[in-house]
């Protein structure tokens, strides 16, 4: 927070705005974030390690030119419909209300809530971590983004404890699901003091969290590793995250990042990724879809490129469904991949679908595309990005899950997904997008413009 202060006040420029990366940045641990207005955090593949690899502290930006549409009526009107659309939409309402610590409730019920590190698919305590314990025992309001009506962001102190007047913006959804589910914490004011640490510190929460999950995995089972911690020791928790960001000790290891640690300490059998990157927290056992998106995701076990998870839990698509799931999944992710090239909050995903999407595109730029077009569009985006993968050394041997999940089954044995099911997935995501058996675009017309 200090730094981000000193580097304004340097500036002295009214209304400016700095990225700053944090003491994880500046030692290049592998899931370093870039951090802006104290709570924000670009955090996901270790952005802030690549500032700090170019010496490079923080960047402030500012200025008054605004941004001119082709059509600002039709900008307007599409406005006015989203507001009408949603009015009176449970989700929207959710969101206004909880924030994402709304799914808290929602994914344990559905059993598809990471716990004990990938062990079970929900938490017995979860209703401790939930959004009502939040609303009733914590000082919240309500902070969104200007002018939107779905308000999310909610600023939260908490009241009273060892950490009371501790504010944070958060936590969210995915933050809770890490250190209370894989963690098993079951106070909310020890979660939001770790999102406060991996913030002051500027650490992905998602990645800090899983490596702390998989410390207590290898030492409940009986692993010899160089950091002892238990499963439900918050004190312990918090050592280690500031021993991670400061590379100090063992944790060193452990800042290297999943693979690594999992590789040099002899827990390959037991991490939990996808392309090196930690998955969210939607279990694939339960959502087969996420399989298929963790596999596939070009930049590891991502949720956010195509949110499939949301179609599986709304049964627009069976989630034990195996055939017919990668055609769900590509047109998911086909309308996210262009929605994603207007740098648009993905809380409106399900608001914006293709027609408010074609209509946005043609307000914003003056151009009319039918979906089709736009099909072929988000193709090309989504095949140059695995091409260039390709370049850097992955291959179709790189789209897999993690053993566990194919070894270990959740909730009472209720739950599995086979290496089987994942293959014809995603064999058929390979045909539908037009690639090869290995998943390589069969001609060079594909990514041309």
């Amino acid at each position: 927070y200090d730094t981000e202060d000193a580097v304004l006040a340097a500036v002295n420029v009214p209304g400016a705005q700095a990225a700053v990366i944090g003491p994880a940045g500046e030692r290049l641990v592998r899931f370093a974030c870039i951090e802006n207005n104290y709570w924000r955090s670009a955090g996901r593949t270790g952005v802030g390690a690549v500032m700090g690899s170019k010496k490079l502290k923080a960047v402030v930006f500012h200025g008054k030119q605004k941004v001119e549409v082709a059509h600002p009526e039709l900008l307007k009107e599409l406005v006015r419909e989203l507001v009408a659309k949603g009015k009176n939409n449970p989700g929207v309402k959710g969101y206004q209300k909880y924030g994402t610590t709304a799914m808290v409730a929602g994914l344990n019920n559905a059993k598809t809530f990471p716990t004990r590190y990938w062990s079970d698919g929900s938490f017995k305590k979860w209703e401790s971590i939930s959004g009502d314990v939040l609303l009733e025992n914590f000082q919240v309001k309500n902070t969104p983004c200007p002018k939107c009506f779905l308000a999310c962001a909610k600023k939260v102190t908490v009241k009273e404890g060892p950490h009371q007047g501790l504010t944070i913006e958060g936590p969210e959804y995915e933050t809770l699901y890490v250190f209370g589910g894989l963690c098993c914490i079951d106070r909310l004011d020890k979660i939001i003091y770790f999102n406060d640490i991996c913030d002051r510190l500027g650490m992905d929460t998602m990645s800090a969290g899983n490596l702390v999950g998989l410390v207590m995995e290898a030492n409940a089972r009986g692993r010899e590793i160089p950091i002892k911690l238990t499963y439900g020791d918050a004190e312990g928790i918090g050592k280690l995250l500031e021993d991670m960001a400061y590379c100090r000790g063992p944790a060193a290891t452990l800042a290297q990042g999943i693979k690594e640690a999992s590789r040099e300490w002899g827990l390959e059998d037991l991490a939990i990724h996808c392309k090196g990157l930690e998955p969210s927290g939607y279990d694939p056992r339960r959502l087969k879809g996420m399989g298929l998106a963790y596999a596939t995701s070009t930049r590891g076990a991502c949720h956010l490129r195509a949110t499939i998870y949301k179609a599986e839990l709304a049964g627009i698509i069976d989630r034990n469904q195996i055939e017919g799931k990668a055609e769900v999944f590509v047109d998911w992710e086909n309308r996210l991949t262009i929605f994603n090239t207007g740098i648009l909050c993905v809380f409106f995903r399900d608001l914006i679908q293709w027609p408010e999407l074609q209509k946005l595109i043609k307000a914003v730029t003056g151009w009319k595309f039918t979906k089709e077009e736009l099909y072929v569009i988000a193709n090309r985006i989504v095949t140059a990005t695995r091409i260039f993968n390709a370049r850097e050394g992955s291959k179709k041997s790189d789209d897999i899950l993690p053993p566990r999940f194919y070894q270990e089954s959740i909730n009472d044995g209720e739950d599995c997904i086979t290496v089987e099911e994942l293959k014809y997935m995603v064999d058929d995501y390979y045909s539908l997008r037009g690639w090869d058996d290995d998943g390589f675009p069969k001609t060079a017309e594909m990514v041309s413009s």
